[in-house]
């Protein structure tokens, strides 16, 4: 073939492109980009493959992205720190005639420990285990480092065993387990699933837990919610942690009455729908004072939907349900009077300080009774976590997860009692761990040799 005979392209054309051939050939290459895109948008918002797998692919890779490169690549600047916001340590006051007598246990952010403190902060016995001596005897893909894994939940037997929930901060699921520790701190048996948030023991032993995974299906009419997304179990286990039954959350509420709250789930949350956070069994004598469970169901909270639910686990049906004004709330407890008691970690708009409040309400009229929101010198601000307890002398202890404090107050809003949690980090020294959780006990329900026993060592 000759020189001239040849097929002429853009590259060897011995003229330039005319003005007309550019704008033909850049229109040409919008028009391709755009078919493109627009192809990529369709597969990926339908089922077709490879759409939904692009999709996850990508969601997956951000996740691992922002978990090595992000907010978790120091531990200071995970959700177990936060500035400590006073440089007071330990017990800062305790009013004896007003505060309730007892023992307290708690559980911190700086590493898997409980412990059980007196009156005046003396640490009278601990339990540490690692949770890297648990993934050498358990079979569990449960991934973050020590210094990212703590016990959220905590039970004292009175024998001295403990059972703890673990959870693992900056992975998905950042549930982790459940044990039970002997008071020497060693494992009497692990629970694999991915266990979160809460725990309940009913009278008989058996254990009531939230746990959570992922699921990649699609629940009509609810096909707004995200695929895959987390999803939350309510797990039975025996009281030796044998997985007894394990109802799916999500598709109880779908199936039920109170559908219409997965409606309410924000953009933001569409691919954790729910997000349970408590879980309490109703006994008897709750159930003789609630007038919306019976005995053996369990009360839920679900953050994402803003509401609190019973479950009968006869029947896995969602038999009560409730939305009221509370934002993001956690740990609803059912009082002797038959009211909810229950942290509101969003709805203080009216409280001179701090964007929470601790609340009791009656469930048959959803007025609130009573509030503690802290005041202008103690502000009481948990936007995550967070719970409280009604003690018997009717004062109420309240755990201030982020502000790595507990704070004990009466009916009229006297602080009886406040502990912050003597740990601190960083390269200042001015970093705070959290308070997951706390709980007064009375010691006569404690093993006496209990409360003698010398604190572990580090």
């Amino acid at each position: 073939m000759s020189a001239h005979s040849r097929i002429h392209t853009y590259g060897d054309r011995d003229d330039p492109p005319s003005p007309a051939d550019r704008m033909f050939r850049a229109a040409f290459l919008a028009a391709l980009a755009a078919l493109l895109f627009l192809s990529g948008a369709l597969f990926a918002a339908s089922e077709i493959p490879p759409g939904p797998q692009v999709v996850r692919a990508y969601q997956g890779g951000k996740a691992l992205y922002e978990k090595l490169r992000g907010r978790y690549s120091s531990i200071y600047s995970s959700d177990l720190w936060y500035p400590a916001r006073r440089s007071d340590k330990g017990v800062t006051a305790h009013r004896q005639e007003l505060a309730q007598p007892g023992v307290t246990l708690y559980t911190s952010g700086d590493r898997a420990a409980a412990h059980l403190i007196d009156m005046d902060g003396q640490v009278l016995h601990s339990w540490r285990r690692p949770f890297e001596s648990i993934r050498k005897i358990a079979r569990t893909s449960a991934s973050q480092p020590d210094s990212y894994v703590y016990f959220r939940h905590a039970q004292a037997f009175p024998n001295g065993d403990l059972l703890v929930i673990y959870e693992g901060v900056g992975d998905t699921p950042y549930g982790y387990g459940v044990a039970r520790l002997n008071r020497n701190s060693e494992v009497i048996w692990f629970y694999p699933g991915r266990a979160h948030h809460q725990f309940s023991v009913a009278p008989d032993g058996s254990i009531y837990v939230l746990t959570h995974e992922f699921v990649d299906d699609r629940i009509p009419p609810f096909g707004h919610l995200k695929r895959p997304r987390l999803e939350d179990f309510l797990v039975v286990l025996s009281p030796d942690g044998e997985e007894l039954q394990k109802i799916r959350l999500l598709t109880a509420l779908a199936h039920s009455r109170y559908q219409h709250m997965l409606y309410t789930v924000s953009e933001l949350a569409l691919a954790d729908p729910l997000h349970a956070n408590s879980v309490k069994y109703i006994d008897r004598d709750k159930a003789s004072a609630f007038a919306f469970g019976k005995e053996g169901q369990v009360l839920l909270s679900f953050r994402e939907t803003n509401s609190i639910v019973v479950l009968d686990p006869g029947t896995q049906e969602v038999v009560w349900g409730a939305r009221g004004p509370w934002i993001g709330q956690h740990d609803p407890d059912i009082l002797p009077n038959g009211n909810i008691l229950m942290f509101d970690n969003y709805g203080n708009y009216a409280g001179p300080a701090g964007v929470s409040r601790v609340i009791e309400f009656d469930p048959a009229t959803m007025k609130i009774v009573w509030q503690y929101a802290g005041t202008a010198e103690h502000p009481l601000d948990s936007e995550i976590r967070a719970d409280q307890q009604r003690l018997a002398n009717g004062n109420t202890l309240i755990t201030e997860s982020n502000g790595g404090r507990m704070v004990e107050v009466t009916p009229r809003g006297e602080i009886a009692w406040e502990y912050l949690n003597p740990v601190r980090g960083g390269k200042k020294g001015d970093q705070i761990p959290i308070i997951a959780w706390s709980q007064r006990l009375d010691p006569s329900t404690l093993d006496p040799a209990l409360l003698r026993s010398r604190p572990q060592q580090n």
